[in-house]
């Protein structure tokens, strides 16, 4: 089976409040989900993260609710070499900043669309 290109990202606009959802291209690595944003920090959805990291997406059919963070590159040298290397792979693209995201511990299964 073939893992899908895109997750939807949901985030809270930190100066509107409102829902902001975005598609983005993602990989897995070690139970959590990561993305990068091209424009780095000043994407508004990097923004509203930075206020606010609580967040939602949805992959694959499921639906998680969850943490968001910025990985620091230069004390997490380890985990930004693997996400770039699986962006790399899967999309032949790495540039931009390094977001993680953590799903809260529940089984996901459960929140099947």
């Amino acid at each position: 089976m073939n893992e899908p290109q895109f997750l939807y990202l949901t985030t809270l606009g930190w100066k509107t409040g409102k829902k902001h959802r975005i598609e983005i291209w993602y990989v897995k690595c070690n139970r959590k989900y990561y993305v990068i944003s091209e424009v780095g920090a000043s994407a508004h959805w990097v923004r509203n993260i930075s206020h606010n990291p609580n967040i939602s997406f949805s992959v694959n059919g499921l639906n998680f609710v969850g943490l968001a963070r910025i990985v620091n590159p230069m004390k997490e040298t380890r985990l930004a070499a693997e996400v770039s290397e699986l962006m790399n792979v899967k999309y032949k693209w790495d540039q931009g900043l390094i977001v993680e995201l953590g799903p809260l511990d529940f089984d996901a299964r459960q929140l099947r669309s």
